[in-house]
Order: C-alpha cells, then sequence, then structure tokens
C-alpha cells in the first residue's frame, strides 16, 4: 500500500469516527435540548405539538415557579427545600465516604495482615448487593438509632453504600505504588498517619477526583433511598421532582416539569463539564484496576 493510499484510508476512517461521534452526540443532547427549549416556553406553544421549536415567547417565570412555588405532593414549596436537602446528604456522605474509603484502601493494600484479602472480597460483595435486599435491615437500623426520616439518615445509608467502591477505587490505586515508600517511613520511624498523609494522599488526587465524581453522582441521583428512608421534610431532589411531575391536578404544567428536571440534572452536569478530564485521568492512573 503506497503512501497516498494510506492517507486516504487514514482520512476515510477519521470521517466515519467522527461522523459516528456526532450522531451519538445528537441523540443524547436532543432530549436535552427538547427540555432546555420547553422549559421556557409558554404552555400553549407546547400543546401546540412542535416541541423542537424554539419559544415564541420566552420566558423564565417557570423556572421561578419550579423553584419556588410549584405543588410538590401536598405542599406548594417548590424545589427549593429538597434541592438543599440533597445538598446536605450529598456532601458530608461523599466527604466521609472519601475519607473512610481512604483508610480502609491504604490499610488493605500496604498494611498487610492476616485475612486481608477474605475482607476485601467481602467489601467487593457488597458492593454488588442488590440495593432492594438491604431495604429492611437499613431501615430496622435507622429506627434503633432514630434518624428514620432524617437526612443524617440518609447520609447513613449513602455511606454504607458508597464506602465499599471507595475502598476499592483507593485500594486498587495505592496498590500500584512501591512498597519501598512506605517501608523507607517505617525505617525513618514514621507512624501510620504521617505516612498517609506526608506520603501517601500527596500521589491521591486522581483517585479523589474518581471517588468524589462517582460518589456525588450516584448519592445526588438516587431515587430508592430518598422515597425509602426520607419523610417529607428530607426527602431528595429526585424523589421530589417525581412528586412535582406525580401531584400536578388539571392541566400538566410541562414546562414547570422541564424546568424542575433540568434543575434536578444541573448540579452533576456542572461536575462533570468541569472536572471530566480528571475523572479520566484518574481511571486511567489505576483507580479501577486489579
Amino acid at each position: 500500500m503506497t503512501i497516498s493510499e494510506t492517507t486516504r484510508l487514514s482520512r476515510f476512517s477519521k470521517f466515519i469516527i467522527v461522523t459516528v461521534l456526532t450522531l451519538f452526540a445528537v441523540y443524547f443532547l436532543v432530549p436535552f435540548y427538547v427540555m432546555l427549549v420547553n422549559s421556557v416556553k409558554p404552555l400553549s406553544e407546547i400543546q401546540g405539538g412542535n416541541m423542537l421549536a424554539l419559544p415564541r415567547e420566552f420566558s423564565f417565570d417557570y423556572w421561578v415557579k419550579a423553584w419556588k412555588t410549584a405543588q410538590v405532593g401536598v405542599n406548594a414549596t417548590g424545589l427549593r427545600p429538597y434541592f438543599f436537602n440533597s445538598v446536605k446528604i450529598v456532601i458530608p456522605a461523599v466527604l466521609l465516604s472519601t475519607l473512610f474509603g481512604s483508610f480502609s484502601g491504604f490499610v488493605l493494600s500496604k498494611w498487610r495482615f492476616k485475612g486481608d484479602n477474605l475482607l476485601f472480597g467481602l467489601i467487593l460483595f457488597g458492593c454488588f448487593i442488590p440495593f432492594q435486599i438491604v431495604l429492611i435491615p437499613m431501615a430496622r437500623v435507622l429506627g434503633i438509632l432514630g434518624i428514620a426520616g432524617t437526612t443524617s439518615g440518609l447520609v447513613l445509608v449513602h455511606l454504607a453504600y458508597g464506602v465499599g467502591f471507595t475502598t476499592l477505587f483507593f485500594r486498587n490505586t495505592y496498590a500500584n505504588l512501591p512498597d519501598e515508600l512506605v517501608q523507607s517511613a517505617q525505617v525513618d520511624g514514621a507512624q501510620f498517619m504521617k505516612i498517609f498523609t506526608s506520603i501517601i494522599l500527596p500521589t491521591s488526587a486522581p483517585v479523589i477526583a474518581v471517588t468524589i465524581i462517582w460518589q456525588t453522582t450516584n448519592i445526588w441521583n438516587d431515587f430508592l433511598f430518598g422515597v425509602s428512608f426520607g419523610d417529607s421534610r428530607s426527602q431528595p431532589m429526585t424523589v421530589a421532582l417525581n412528586n412535582l411531575v406525580q401531584s400536578s391536578t388539571g392541566v400538566k404544567e410541562y414546562n414547570v416539569h422541564f424546568a424542575g428536571a433540568i434543575m434536578a440534572a444541573l448540579p452533576t452536569l456542572f461536575i462533570y463539564i468541569v472536572s471530566g478530564r480528571y475523572f479520566v485521568r484518574g481511571l486511567m492512573s489505576g483507580s479501577v484496576k486489579g
């Protein structure tokens, strides 16, 4: 094959790849476009049938209504209190699961002890237990602790279910670090916390990014735990969005529903746009390699 033929084949391959990726991008972005343009349209335009058309009358009133005054269940509070419920659940659950996962990952990778592989296997097994199986035992635990129907209870639920994944990420990353780093520090008299904070933690930025993105996305988008263990004052954004759509009476306010759906998606979308490259970098650094 000549150089010119190779060049043409390479250009054709690139064209095919770009075309396929463009089609996929359009496929995934069209629903978001539909939600966005219809969230600023009057209901009469939406009922006209052309949901792909740009709005003739542009207004953010429907966003304001979804945020402040929309009927969510029996309360006309909008999505605002439930948004902050999600924030109060996500931040401590992500921080604590990342902290505990980093400690346990360090111990399981560099402080070997009898039965450590069995313990790690049990942690991995816990990662793949279906959510539905733990609902009744978890409800019992939350009742005994007196935190059922609270954001603190939901934080505990997500911490218990997320620490297995964070341990997996950190353990596999730390396993790729040379053992000599820890051994030389031990020879110099460094203890556990000194080794962790001075040697291990400074190398953990990529896997910390992976863990934060993973946990934030999973917890923010959770519906099952929120609807099972939350009450009307502690339910997260996803449950409130479902209640907003289901509790509408009379005419369905699709523009308000679209605005609410975008509000629910914006935080995780923002995280991926801002820190998506760190997520890929963290994965490539070995955070999910065995």
